[in-house]
């Protein structure tokens, strides 16, 4: 369990899963539907299934890029700890766990489950055709809070789309900051990056528009929803960590990008769910 989890970085789950739990509570804040504990359990379990077989498929799938590339060269399947036909079985047994998962929630989250799976599995194949892997790797975590509002009420609406485009923008915008650090490899390999097709400079450019558009739709449930100053505390805060996560990267200077991803992202989802939770328990009565 512990190579495995090594393998998909089971930590890096602390991006999108915060804002499932946005979803979640927004759909019981909103209708009519009560909270159930076993449906949170499920939906937990299904960002679990998906984001496992998605980072193991990316894994599998990258493995002779990864076992070239200087900074990947230490990832389990380049470095031996774990095997390609391994990676791909466990990529093979969350998919399926995932789809199973979805037919106990509701009849809707398990027609649409192989399209989420489509989602997250593909980008993985993305990077080779189009600088715009940034987005398709946003839309997978965008699947989040609209997935887990399904997962109650069975039916779309529009706020928890509003949250889902405002992942969109934060991951692609720090995804295209990561792949900064992989700029030379990626030209060399003919692989496709933001970074790769239009250089560093315009790449931190192009982070900082996405992001400014995330604090934007992150902002307009304000309008069809009745919030508190709890909500606004926090997208203050993610705001702010957004700000500040742009001022440690610059396109000469790349020794912060892993505090700028991990560290600095890990803090403004997390912190803005709570706010947002603080906000729905104050005001309702679960």
């Amino acid at each position: 369990m512990k190579k495995y989890a090594s393998l998909v970085l089971f930590a890096h789950s602390i991006f999108a899963m915060p804002f499932a739990f946005i979803g979640f509570f927004l759909a019981l804040n909103t209708t009519p539907n009560t909270f159930e504990w076993t449906k949170l359990i499920l939906m937990v379990l299904c960002m679990v299934f998906a984001r496992n077989s998605a980072m193991a498929f990316n894994r599998y799938l990258d493995r002779e890029f990864d076992a070239k590339n200087p900074r990947t060269q230490v990832r389990d399947i380049p470095a031996g700890k774990i095997s390609a036909n391994e990676a791909l079985i466990f990529t093979l047994i969350n998919a399926v766990l995932f789809i199973g998962t979805t037919f106990f929630i509701n009849s809707l989250c398990f027609y649409l489950s192989p399209v989420a799976l489509a989602v997250v599995l593909g980008y993985s194949y993305t990077k080779r055709f189009t600088p715009l892997c940034h987005l398709v790797l946003g839309l997978g975590l965008a699947l989040a809070p609209i997935g887990a509002y399904l997962a109650v009420t069975a039916a779309f609406a529009l706020t928890p789309i509003f949250f889902s485009l405002a992942v969109l923008c934060w991951v692609s915008g720090f995804d295209i900051i990561y792949a900064l650090q992989d700029e030379e490899f990626d030209k060399q390999e003919k692989l496709f990056s933001v970074p790769a097709w239009l250089g560093a400079k315009k790449a931190l450019k192009v982070s900082a528009f996405l992001h400014v558009l995330s604090v934007i739709f992150i902002s307009m449930p304000l309008f069809f929803s009745t919030l508190s100053w709890f909500y606004i505390c926090g997208i203050l805060f993610f705001a702010a960590l957004l700000v500040y996560q742009h001022s440690l990267v610059k396109p000469n200077d790349l020794s912060k990008v892993d505090r700028a991803f991990q560290t600095t992202n890990g803090y403004a989802s997390v912190v803005f769910a709570v706010f947002y939770l603080l906000d729905v328990y104050l005001r309702s009565p679960y």
